[in-house]
């Protein structure tokens, strides 16, 4: 989605690319005072299929590893890389440093295939994608540190740690490999694969009324009136300036109204799904109490005026002169076969080509607008997004397809009923993304922390005065957990 955040997201300011979606890039890194300790990537020679033993061809996997707090014989820490570009910023701060530095491990990150700078292949056309999910980026893995303990000599245990979709990596990482991992830290990763993510503007919904009860009323009123305004040509050229479009609205088309709605509501959810977690990452405070005073404030306009405030100052924030609503655009962006990430927001926050086919292939995950009563409208079903990965990727990329891949992954690792040891399962109770994840410990070998008040990979972020005493809870428990699995492992 991101999934986060991209879900690997800690290091320096936001990128405007970073600011428009959410689970289709990785979680942003730690913001550090001297980048220039960072250490240099490293390539690993990968197979490209691990499914055909009769395929020989290699490809370079980027990663990156610090010794700083490695003692001989010590564990092994590797973050998990997700759907965007890696950052070695995590090797300086939050959860993988912190704990590293605890238990004298080495410390790995390992970029996932297809993203960032590690290219199977020399471009993402429909015939090279067939290289890509998560079972080959599981093998990946596990091909890697086979390959570190070789040629570091390294005998210690190995404990994974991803956020977000590297978070749901994480867990299946320990479930299919336990011989090469001794545990994982599986933060705000869904395990549930389905077309129809409905549930995810519910907690939206949720988290609006947690800050204050008038405020998704607001937000709803302000969606109805802008349902209204896609209806006609008068409405048509007002929502044009209102909104600062690119291009002049054209509601013949359904899919420019879903577009449209879809991509509004996205300013808000993108920052209830990282609510008041990166305040000090993102330069500014930008969190549900700001969006809520705003839609709350009738002295300052109407709530649809409010609704077209918000949107410029998430432009503002991103650097961006307009609003690409427009379907067409948003495709032919999709339909780019180079490496490159699209220059604005896609439907779904699903970010970038490589990650869309995996939503379209494996996992699903489309945050409709099928909430039951349709709080924010009805203009984007779950058959909009399954449309788009037709147009994107072929016809073939239909329902039937999603769902013969979904039914394959929750088959592969067992969805809510996942059977493992030694995995924590971490999520805030304001991400939206806890709706699709273990929130009930599975067993005394695999709890679930459910942080009160806290959003997507909470646990992740460097430590802040202002975090909650859950968070603060979490972190530590965490840190005793991954003690218990490496203790249990060199006693083994």
């Amino acid at each position: 989605p991101r999934m986060l955040p991209q879900l690997g997201v800690l290091c320096c300011l936001l990128s405007p690319a970073l600011l428009l979606h959410r689970f289709g890039t990785p979680i942003a890194p730690p913001k550090l005072d001297n980048v220039a300790d960072l250490p240099e990537a490293k390539w690993f020679t990968q197979q490209l299929d691990h499914n055909n033993v009769r395929d020989p061809r290699t490809w370079k996997q980027r990663y990156w590893v610090s010794w700083e707090f490695f003692a001989t014989g010590g564990p092994v820490f590797i973050m998990i890389g997700g759907e965007g570009e890696e950052n070695p910023g995590w090797l300086k701060a939050g959860a993988l440093a912190e704990y590293a530095k605890q238990y004298g491990a080495a410390m790995f990150i390992l970029e996932h295939r297809y993203y960032g700078q590690s290219r199977p292949t020399a471009d993402l056309s429909v015939k090279n994608l067939v290289w890509l999910s998560s079972h080959q980026a599981l093998a990946d893995l596990a091909g890697f540190i086979v390959g570190m303990n070789a040629q570091h000599n390294l005998t210690g245990p190995w404990v994974a740690i991803g956020g977000s979709y590297p978070g749901s990596l994480a867990g299946w990482l320990r479930l299919k490999y336990p011989h090469l991992v001794a545990g994982s830290v599986a933060s705000s990763g869904p395990v549930f694969a389905k077309p129809d993510f409905y549930e995810y503007l519910e907690v939206v919904d949720t988290a609006l009324q947690y800050e204050n009860s008038d405020c998704s009323t607001a937000l709803s009123t302000a969606v109805d009136k802008l349902s209204f305004l896609t209806s006609h040509r008068v409405g048509w050229s007002m929502l044009t300036k209102m909104f600062k479009l690119c291009k002049p609205f054209d509601g013949k088309e359904k899919a420019n109204i879903a577009t449209l709605i879809e991509t509004l509501i996205g300013n808000i959810e993108t920052v209830v799904q990282y609510n008041k977690d990166r305040k000090g990452f993102e330069g500014g405070k930008w969190g549900t109490d700001i969006i809520c005073q705003l839609m709350d404030n009738r002295t300052a306009g109407s709530e649809l005026q409010q609704f077209a405030n918000i949107n410029s100052l998430t432009l503002k924030r991103a650097d961006a002169k307009c609003l690409d609503s427009d379907y067409a655009n948003k495709v032919a962006m999709m339909r780019n076969t180079s490496y490159e990430d699209p220059t604005s927001r896609i439907p779904g926050d699903v970010g970038n080509r490589p990650w869309f086919y995996q939503t379209c292939t494996e996992f699903g995950w489309y945050q409709s607008s099928n909430q039951p009563g349709h709080p924010f409208g009805a203009t984007f079903p779950v058959d909009f997004f399954v449309k788009m990965c037709s147009d994107v990727f072929g016809q073939k990329f239909n329902l039937d397809l999603l769902k013969t891949g979904i039914d394959i992954t929750n088959r592969e690792y067992g969805s809510l009923s996942i059977s493992v040891t030694n995995v924590v399962f971490v999520h805030g109770s304001l991400d939206p993304w806890h709706a699709l994840g273990v929130t009930k410990d599975i067993s005394e070998e695999a709890p679930a922390i459910l942080i009160e008040g806290t959003a997507h990979c909470a646990n992740l972020y460097p430590e802040s005065k202002d975090d909650p005493q859950g968070l603060k809870d979490a972190r530590k428990r965490i840190g005793e957990l991954i003690g218990v699995w490496i203790k249990g492992d060199v006693n083994k």
